[in-house]
């Protein structure tokens, strides 16, 4: 009996090692797996903040260093990225308690990808002139939405369930990814937008006032230079010249938002700057200055060109623009 006993309790002993040895096995292998699903959530995150969302729209913000059919293109390889990321995380293992935090991973990814696509579709035109320029803004503005809707899913409903499973499972020593794809909610303004992109308006689609629309360029100066088009033009080479530039109204009606271009050619790489004049009165000019925010090249003759942007309803364009040979010196 006394065996026995002792055999029993010899099992009971093995049995209670088993069942916990194969408990700890499988909590360890719980939290690996809770680990790496986090790991894998927090790359995606990261690739799409760098390799689609910020270059996108330092693109959005400076598009005229390209033409516009560049531009659609590299939108489109930016669209086909966040494509390739959203069909990743179809593709991460999911333990079983992320499948709610992983449907609103799949879809913030999935937004940024259409949202990018309908876009493409509309800078061609948004970067033209008329009516459907104003038109495609408009929709580009309402296409931001999107962004601001995946980011809103990853801060309310991804981070925090993600936060919560890592909680309750003792994961320690994780950091909950997050990712925002929209820089400033200055995007979803449609007069932002326009100035942004360097088109001519926003939210000025639909009928256009009655009489005569558009702008002449009045004069350029640097400083105290005010620059000549026929002679070259010797400028002091600031670190950072800021150019005045003046217009008028020369039409019968207010106009707003009317953005001027400037671009410096001739030396190595353009170097392109703009700026936007909230609003103009019929007969009036009007100021703004353009910073240019580098050093411009110094001691090679360049050509320095201003043009106003046409506005909706302009016929007369051949005076918004002029060249002026310049040459910046120490």
């Amino acid at each position: 009996m006394v065996r026995r006993a002792a055999a029993l309790g010899g099992v009971l002993v093995v049995l209670f090692l088993l069942f916990f040895g194969i408990k700890g096995c499988a909590d360890s292998a719980k939290k690996s797996s809770l680990r790496d699903y986090n790991t894998n959530v927090a790359s995606l995150a990261r690739d799409s903040d760098t390799q689609v969302s910020r270059p996108f729209f330092q693109l959005l913000s400076n598009p005229g260093r390209t033409s516009p059919v560049n531009v659609e293109a590299q939108i489109n390889q930016y669209r086909a990225t966040a494509d390739d990321q959203a069909k990743r995380a179809r593709a991460t293992d999911v333990p079983g308690q992320m499948t709610d935090a992983h449907r609103y991973v799949i879809t913030a990814l999935d937004l940024r990808a259409e949202a990018l696509t309908k876009i493409a579709d509309q800078i061609r035109a948004a970067l033209g002139t008329g009516d459907a320029s104003s038109k495609a803004v408009d929709a580009i503005a309402g296409d931001m939405q999107a962004f601001l809707t995946s980011d809103v899913l990853w801060s309310q409903r991804v981070a925090p369930l993600i936060k919560q499973e890592l909680d309750s499972n003792d994961v320690t020593g994780q950091v909950t990814p997050l990712s925002r794809s929209l820089p400033n909610l200055g995007w979803l303004d449609p007069g932002t937008v326009a100035g942004r992109l360097g088109a001519q308006g926003g939210g000025t689609s639909g009928a256009v006032a009655p009489g005569a629309h558009g702008h002449g360029l009045v004069a350029v100066a640097v400083g105290p230079t005010t620059l000549q088009p026929g002679s070259v033009n010797r400028i002091p080479a600031a670190t950072s010249p800021v150019f005045t530039v003046r217009l008028q109204n020369q039409g019968d009606n207010p106009e707003r938002r009317v953005v001027v271009n400037l671009k410096i050619s001739g030396a190595g790489r353009p170097i392109t700057a703009k700026s936007v004049v909230d609003q103009t009165q019929p007969g009036q000019t009007a100021s703004v200055n353009i910073a240019l925010g580098k050093r411009p090249p110094v001691g090679t003759p360049v050509t320095i060109a201003v043009a106003v942007g046409p506005v909706p309803g302009e016929k007369k364009t051949d005076n918004n623009r002029q060249e002026y040979p310049a040459l910046f010196t120490r």
